[in-house]
């Protein structure tokens, strides 16, 4: 070897730690994540506040704060309104809605995810080509089976309806849930006597509960924000929800911005307490539910 050759020591490999507090002090990285972020927090959350300002404040205050705070606008909307009826019909529609789709989806995601038959992939392709057909385009063909069937008027439509619109999206996801798991648990389930029905309930079913919650989230929240189908098939006011008792706040001629304040913050709480219990499931789910299928 000739002795003009430099041997050039190696770098030193920098820690973990070290790399994270130099980003963390990088002024740049500061204006480039944290500023947007806090700009989009601010945007987000206006519309929260003043929400909350109109369902707390006297009716006729004008001040930026609710002060002195009153509940006049919930006793309003949950009494004279009626709003107790419209929460107990949403709560109805959403868990069976929930449960009828978190079962269907389950059967379709193993039977796409397990068994490959002709036509698989054409049914996958469908069923996502039914996430682009808006409801407004099946509201008559829907009125016509549910008024032949005697289920207008009544919460069995919504819950019908909602379950399936739900299925298609929570069928793929399902899917991919499935897919996510080893068959090879349910092959040694199986030859230690298992049937398969037996060891999808005792191996598959309990790893499935990230997805489960997530599907079945997705699921309730959407049905409890379905305003279209309970306006179209609904025209009692006995089987309201709290889309269509919430429009119905809004007179010809004026509204009662407390009311609708108050109605908006009672119909947004579940659906808040809903994410703030299973988000950590939520996001490991559907990175789960993506990645196969």
């Amino acid at each position: 070897m000739s002795a003009d050759v430099m041997i050039r020591p190696r770098p030193r490999a920098v820690p973990e730690g070290a790399r994270r507090r130099r980003k963390r002090r990088d002024p740049g990285r500061v204006l480039r994540l944290y500023v947007p972020l806090g700009m989009y927090l601010v945007f987000t959350l206006v519309p929260f506040y003043w929400m909350l300002v109109f369902a707390l404040r006297p009716a006729g205050s004008t001040d930026p704060v609710p002060w002195p705070i009153t509940f006049e606008h919930f006793e309003t909307v949950w009494n004279d309104i009626g709003y107790a009826v419209f929460f107990k019909n949403s709560v109805i529609v959403g868990v069976w809605s929930l449960l009828f789709t978190t079962v269907v989806a389950v059967m379709g995601g193993y039977a796409l995810s397990r068994y490959r038959f002709r036509g698989r992939s054409l049914f996958m392709v469908v069923l996502l080509c039914t996430q682009f057909i808006p409801g407004a385009m099946m509201l008559i063909p829907l009125f016509s089976i549910f008024k032949s069937l005697g289920l207008i008027n009544s919460l069995a439509s919504l819950i019908v309806a909602d379950t399936v619109f739900n299925l298609p999206l929570s069928i793929i996801l399902m899917s991919g849930f499935i897919s996510a798991v080893p068959f090879t648990v349910e092959e040694a389930a199986m030859v230690d006597g298992c049937t398969r029905f037996r060891g999808f309930l005792a191996i598959v079913l309990p790893q499935l509960r990230p997805g489960l919650i997530a599907v079945g989230s997705f699921a309730f929240i959407h049905t409890w924000n379905n305003f279209l189908f309970a306006l179209m098939f609904v025209s009692k006011q006995d089987s309201f929800t709290i889309p269509v008792g919430l429009s119905y706040t809004i007179g010809e001629y004026s509204a009662d911005f407390g009311a609708l304040a108050a109605g908006g913050v009672v119909a947004a709480l579940p659906v808040v307490c809903v994410f703030a219990v299973v988000q950590r499931y939520l996001v490991h789910g559907i990175s789960a539910g993506a990645v196969k299928g």
